[in-house]
């Protein structure tokens, strides 16, 4: 097994006391410049990093900012990816961490802090199930289950975007659109079932519960979802899903079934993933700028971090409609 370099070693390689060798490190006073370049030189030759547990009782950063995550599924990693542009130049390093137990009902956000108590800086929540956490270090959600809490928050407009893809349906001449919901203990999901009802309400559509059905943005429960609207005696020219997984899911359903996409049956998803653009066809659905989302949790943190008063604790971004391919207007009926 290779040797693991320690502060002793790179202190004997370059010819100083080891407490020289913590000072050139920690860019303390009371080390020339010369001396600190070849000590750091030196350090980075031998592979030697500073325990971060160490750091920590030093001084009181770590340089490293933790994000927790339940899963890695197509809206985290989306914001993983804003998060870790956000913080290029912060001086700051990226955690990301998931429990990986599948079992993200139950406060897993506790946990997984307790876990790494000691080792941040700060941390940023995606989509957490609980906001009653300790207060030891800084902490920012990014769409929490249950809103905006006593922690900053992060998250998008689901009402308005909702409102705008079951409006364009409507624009288009539909009347009879079903709803596969998100998960009903999620806000988010919520927000979004009631944007759709606001919508039929506008637009003077009685909602009709039969055209509802659980998707739990989950790809199998919308299939199903998608597979019961289907099976309808008279079912729906049109769906609004409440995630892109589970308009793709209901894409699919329909061309299993020998319905033509949007000729028979129109979708619009929500949320704008990757897989949204690649999709076959190419999916309308609401953008919410997941990238962004992180970066506003980033820009919160470090504010807070350097113990700065947030002037907007929680945030709301506006989402969109973008128009692909899954949209038409309803096929006449066969006479």
């Amino acid at each position: 097994m290779q040797h693991r370099a320690t502060i002793g070693d790179v202190a004997a390689a370059a010819g100083v006391s080891v407490a020289t060798v913590s000072k050139a490190i920690n860019g303390r006073y009371g080390v020339g410049s010369d001396t600190a370049a070849r000590v750091l030189a030196v350090a980075n030759e031998l592979g030697y990093a500073s325990s971060l547990g160490a750091s920590s009782m030093r001084s009181s950063r770590t340089g490293v900012v933790g994000v927790f995550i339940a899963a890695f599924e197509p809206f985290s990693t989306e914001v993983m990816k804003g998060i870790g542009v956000a913080l290029g130049g912060s001086g700051s390093d990226l955690l990301a961490y998931s429990s990986l137990t599948g079992n993200e009902h139950d406060g897993w956000e506790r946990r997984s802090l307790s876990r790494l108590s000691g080792t941040l800086d700060g941390a940023i929540l995606v989509a957490p199930t609980v906001v009653d956490l300790p207060g030891a270090i800084p902490l920012v959600a990014i769409d929490p289950h249950t809103g905006p809490a006593g922690l900053p928050t992060v998250d998008s407009d689901g009402f308005a975007g909702a409102r705008l893809a079951v409006s364009h349906l409507v624009e288009l001449g539909h009347r009879r659109i079903g709803f596969v919901a998100g998960r009903p203990d999620l806000r988010s999901a919520l927000l979004r079932e009631a944007g759709y009802r606001r919508a039929l309400e506008d637009a003077g559509i009685p909602f009709d519960a039969s055209l509802v059905r659980q998707g739990n943005y989950e790809q199998k429960t919308s299939r199903e979802a998608a597979t019961a609207l289907l099976d309808l005696p008279e079912r729906p020219t049109a769906v609004f899903a409440a995630n892109d997984l589970s308009a793709i899911a209901t894409v699919q359903v329909a061309q299993t079934r020998g319905l033509v996409v949007p000729r028979d049956l129109s979708v619009v998803g929500f949320d704008d993933v990757p897989e949204a653009a690649r999709a076959d066809p190419p999916l309308t659905t609401v953008r919410q700028s997941m990238q962004q989302l992180g970066n506003e949790a980033v820009a919160m943190l470090l504010a807070l971090i350097a113990g700065q008063e947030l002037r907007r604790p929680h945030v709301t971004l506006a989402t969109r409609l973008v128009e692909r391919r899954t949209t038409a207007p309803p096929s006449a009926p066969p006479s």
